[in-house]
Order: C-alpha cells, then sequence, then structure tokens
C-alpha cells in the first residue's frame, strides 16, 4: 500500500508538473489531486525537489527502457531512426506539453543543482543510445560520438519545435536528415 501511495504521489506530479511547470506547481495542490495526506508524502519525499528527482527518474527510466528494448529487438539503423517514430507519436499525444527535462533544467538553471543534473545525465544517457547504435554500425568511436549529438540536435530541435508550433512533422522532418546524415557516415 506504502509503494502505491508513492507512485501515486509520483503519477500525480508528473502530470501536473509537466502541464504547469515545476515551481508553479505546489505540493498541496500535488497533495489535493492524488488524494494523499501531507504527513504520507513527507514519508517518501523530505522536499519537493525530492518528488521532482523521483518524478524525472522514473520518465528517464520508462524512456532508457524503451531505447533499450528497441536495440533489443531491432537493426541498430532502425532502432535508432524508430526513436524519431517514437517522438513523432509522442509529439501527437493530447497530453503532450514538451519535455520534462528540458523544462526541468530551465527552471532549475544552475548547472549544479540536483534536478539540473539529473536532467543534464537523462540527455547524456539519451545521446549514449545514438552513440551506441552507431557503434554498432561499425561507424567509428569518434565519428559516432560527433553523429550521435548531431542527431541528438535534430531530435531535440524537432521537439522543441513541437512544443512552441504545435504537432506537425517535425519529428518525421528530423527524421528524414538524421538518415542523410546516416547515408553519408555509412557510405
Amino acid at each position: 500500500m506504502a509503494s502505491s501511495k508513492r507512485e501515486q504521489l509520483i503519477s500525480t506530479a508528473q502530470g501536473l508538473f509537466a502541464r504547469e511547470g515545476y515551481h508553479a506547481t505546489g505540493i498541496d495542490r500535488i497533495l489535493a489531486e492524488s488524494g494523499v495526506a501531507k504527513m504520507t508524502l513527507y514519508k517518501h519525499f523530505r522536499s519537493k525537489d525530492e518528488l521532482i528527482l523521483a518524478v524525472l527518474e522514473r520518465r528517464g527510466q520508462a524512456t532508457l527502457d524503451d531505447l533499450r528494448q528497441l536495440r533489443a529487438v531491432l537493426p541498430p539503423r532502425e532502432a535508432l531512426l524508430r526513436s524519431f517514430d517514437g517522438l513523432h507519436a509522442w509529439i501527437h499525444q493530447n497530453d503532450f506539453c514538451g519535455c520534462s527535462f528540458i523544462h526541468a533544467a530551465a527552471e532549475f538553471h544552475d548547472h549544479e543543482h540536483p534536478i539540473h543534473r539529473q536532467a543534464a545525465a537523462f540527455k547524456a544517457a539519451f545521446a549514449e543510445h545514438f552513440r551506441e547504435l552507431l557503434q554498432a554500425l561499425d561507424i567509428p568511436q569518434a565519428q559516432a560520438k560527433a553523429l550521435a549529438a548531431q542527431l541528438q540536435f535534430l531530435l531535440e530541435g524537432a521537439l522543441s519545435m513541437a512544443h512552441v508550433q504545435g504537432a506537425g512533422d517535425q519529428a518525421l522532418q528530423a527524421k528524414a536528415a538524421a538518415e542523410v546524415l546516416l547515408e553519408a557516415a555509412c557510405a
């Protein structure tokens, strides 16, 4: 029962933080929407920052697990390009509110703040996903690292533009550019 209350808090907070922001969402609002008592909240999280870190950890782990699953069942090139398909599907969901990690880094702009560091660590892990797939395509390590960064720029740019412009073909356009980069790297 206790872990379900913890998960209920994380789930409620995740939705509120995505829609309204980290600083704008108060603990009382999270408690009211989750139906969890304040004492229970503080039993699981010593502070709002700890709750934010738990939300980011859960979101990041779910995304990285999905990426690992793609790598396990698909050839490297297809797994890489499916990342863009996944982005396309995500930005067309009704509850799309942009990237929780970008929002966290923006609201907690001090690079030494634990929340900013966690957001940066997730983005680094995503780049590592691309790098590992590129190396599986026999692209040399230095080139794979540079190309992984370029692919991430495409993905992050599409994500940001979808948030600003509304859902469109941003991810598919980024995927097309990614295919050009891959063709050039594998030639």
